[in-house]
């Protein structure tokens, strides 16, 4: 058949090139269809991912990507893929320029962030309105830093950046919905909280300087924590079948097999844990249970 392999990873970023590196090394024939938009090129800097730390994810990425292609056994294609069905011997995937089938089908295909319609936030996203302290905290600890969120999910939040600062302040963006006890475990702990809503990040090239309060009011800072809803880049995972959590994510077990025998997710589509290296763990256990599924229906 034309245009046949063993497994299409659809999404060519870490977990979508570490699949492509475990299935390339078991000798599998691989085709990785890629668009080139990952979720974290707003981002200047990587960390946490021993090796890496401190670099920036193009070159993070370009270092996989040359390693991977290094395999004769996996192909690169630059390309969108517009649909993924079921056939009688395993998948077809039809792109803006081919249609290509395979026995396995890998979805690596991420999330996509909504923003608030707020002025400045989509600039600043990434670089000092962050998501993840884990990621970047280390590289604001000390600093002047306002917490976006309310109720439950605003102290949890407020808690865990007080980690790596105690000069914060706990933005509501509207009326507080926190308990009466969580407000005053905030205030015993020296975090203000601010109902008034936010109309604006004022920055400089995407490092924020202070925030448009309602009513006129301004607050210096020096980074923001944020969390936005999101959504699955592609309905592949729907299209095909796959259960999704109420979260959001698509469903998988331990080793990032799905609902549907054949398909698997690595990544961000299937795990709030975002980040390079559990995005590379995730794509590694998928590409071997892949070839060891692939083994037992051969042999």
């Amino acid at each position: 058949m034309v245009n046949q392999y063993d497994v299409i990873i659809i999404g060519g970023s870490y977990s979508g090139l570490s699949s492509a590196m475990a299935l390339g090394r078991s000798l599998r024939k691989v085709l990785v269809v890629d668009h080139g938009k990952p979720c974290n090129r707003y981002t200047p800097h990587s960390h946490n991912f021993i090796t890496q730390d401190g670099e920036t994810p193009y070159h993070i990425y370009q270092k996989a990507k040359s390693q991977v292609l290094a395999y004769p056994t996996v192909d690169l294609k630059e390309d969108k893929v517009l649909t993924v069905s079921k056939t009688e011997d395993g998948f077809e995937a039809k792109t803006l320029n081919d249609s290509f089938f395979a026995k396995k089908i890998i979805l690596a295909t991420g999330i996509k962030d909504v923003f608030p319609e707020i002025k400045g936030f989509e600039d600043c996203w990434g670089k000092s309105i962050l998501h993840c302290p884990y990621c970047h905290g280390y590289e604001v600890q000390n600093q002047q830093i306002a917490v976006v969120g309310n109720g439950d999910i605003g102290y949890d939040f407020a808690k865990l950046i007080y980690q790596w600062s105690s000069n914060i302040v706990l933005l509501t963006d509207g009326k507080s919905t926190l308990s009466d006890e969580q407000a005053s475990k905030l205030l015993s702990k020296g975090i203000r909280v601010i109902e008034n809503t936010i109309k604006e990040y004022n920055h400089s090239e995407g490092q924020v300087t202070y925030i448009k309060l309602s009513e006129g009011m301004e607050l210096s800072v020096d980074a923001v924590f944020a969390r936005v809803p999101f959504q699955q880049s592609t309905s592949f995972a729907e299209d095909l079948g796959c259960n999704m959590l109420p979260s959001g994510y698509v469903q998988v077990d331990e080793m990032q097999r799905t609902s549907v025998r054949g398909v698997y997710a690595v990544g961000d589509s299937t795990s709030m844990m975002r980040s390079v290296s559990v995005a590379v763990a995730t794509g590694t256990k998928a590409g071997a249970m892949v070839n060891k599924e692939l083994i037992e229906e051969e042999f």
